[in-house]
């Protein structure tokens, strides 16, 4: 049975985890193959809100295996705390979930890295969520990194202080202490619940699932434009965000690849620093942001509103070979009589581009924009593609025009039964 893959095609928070949790229960295996605890999935159903960061989306199926890949940068701490809280609400996240030994490790000192390099930078800021993962995946380019694995040996303790005095010095350099002592200790505690799970080579794991005829579901974090080398560098995560990261983060092959689902919000918001050709600094963002409660699930800072944009979708499309799309979050534009889409930006000479640019160009652009008529009018208790608001529908349509990819889901609420399927 092949892989199916699901991304994000803006700046992240487009709504993957709700997708996870519908697509779920018709595939054996969810496995996450990027990212950390800079992730927040957010799932609703049965009026209850979920937001996972490093736990697959899938483990509220009892069905289903999940994977945490080799492509994770794994905080134990953080990890922890997400298992105690399935289990206060009932789910056992232990049963089915399987984590990859070659998973780097973050340690305190790469949390209290991220925060003194963020610092140094001053006005430069890239917008971390100083959850270490920059430093973290540095390590493991660099070949100085922890990996899960290494917890199992017996001189664990002693690699660990050796990685901690490499990051005292770069600590030094900045003229800053590491500050990490009271962190320690629930570390290793951490640490040693983290020995009891199953801590496996998930490569090993996922193709002989395969070859079982198993289907799988990788679920990726963050979204391609946030992509260290396609999206818009600096001003991105430190992992592969686009399909190509689901091949060497889960260590399956590109031939098992069918799907591709492409998730994408009804408009566009982004979280911290960086370009963002659509945003709106007005009224009108400021509605969007109240409307979709946009605020970080993992940091929680206001996220940064605009209109959809069109030349960075057929981007992210592109890249990720999109087979089809999932538009998120149609309900929050509900209230406005007329929707924006930007088709293409202007030069400063005058001319026009559909290509998303490298930083410099891109700060210099200006979004071109055609107008199209909004609903008015709630989606509540609307279960079906067909009693969707004509205007919606054409929304949808002009979007599969202009992206030639079909929207098959279109979410109208944030609950997992808020879902359109359409044919």
């Amino acid at each position: 049975m092949p892989v199916d893959v699901l991304v994000g095609l803006q700046w992240g928070d487009e709504g993957k985890g709700k997708i996870v949790d519908v697509l779920a229960p018709t595939y054996d295996v969810v496995a996450r193959f990027q990212g950390g605890p800079n992730a927040g999935h957010t799932l609703t159903f049965n009026g209850t809100k979920h937001v996972l960061h490093q736990v697959p989306s899938g483990i509220f199926h009892p069905h289903i295996i999940n994977v945490v890949g080799n492509g994770v940068v794994l905080d134990p701490v953080v990890f922890r705390e997400e298992l105690r809280k399935l289990t206060a609400r009932g789910v056992d996240g232990t049963a089915n979930l399987y984590i990859s030994k070659k998973a780097q490790l973050i340690l305190p000192s790469h949390r209290a890295l991220d925060r003194i390099w963020e610092e140094a930078r001053g006005g430069g800021k890239i917008g971390s969520t100083l959850k270490g993962i920059g430093p973290t995946y540095q390590d493991k380019i660099g070949r100085t990194g922890l990996r899960v694995g290494d917890i199992l040996h017996p001189n664990f303790k002693e690699r660990y202080n050796e990685a901690v005095e490499r990051h005292r010095q770069l600590a030094n350099f900045h003229q800053r202490e590491l500050e990490i002592e009271e962190a320690e200790p629930i570390f290793f505690e951490a640490v040693e619940e983290l020995r009891q799970l199953r801590l496996v080579d998930t490569e090993y794991l996922l193709n002989d699932l395969l070859a079982q005829g198993k289907r799988i579901l990788a679920e990726g974090a963050q979204g391609s434009l946030l992509d260290i080398d396609f999206g818009t560098y600096p001003f991105v995560t430190s992992s592969s965000t686009v399909v190509a990261g689901a091949c060497t983060g889960l260590g399956i092959a590109p031939k098992h690849i069918d799907k591709v689902y492409g998730i994408s919000k009804a408009y566009c918001t982004r979280v911290g620093s960086g370009p963002f050709p659509t945003e709106l600094h007005d009224e009108v963002g400021e509605k969007i942001r109240q409307a979709g409660r946009e605020f970080g699930s993992t940091t929680g800072r206001p996220r940064r509103c605009g209109w959809i944009d069109l030349p960075a979708l057929r981007y992210a499309i592109m890249l990720n070979g999109v087979t089809e799309i999932h538009l998120m979050k149609a309900d929050v534009l509900s209230d406005f009589d007329e929707i924006q889409v930007c088709t293409h930006y202007r030069r400063p000479d005058g001319s026009t581009t559909e290509h998303l640019p490298d930083l410099a160009e891109l700060q210099e652009l200006t979004p071109e924009y055609s107008p199209l008529p909004g609903w008015q009018t709630s989606l509540d208790n609307i279960s079906d593609s067909a009693n969707l608001p004509a205007q919606l529908t054409a929304y949808v349509q002009y979007l599969e025009q202009q992206l030639q990819v079909p929207v098959s889901i279109v979410s109208v609420g944030p609950d997992r039964i808020s879902t359109i399927h359409r044919n």
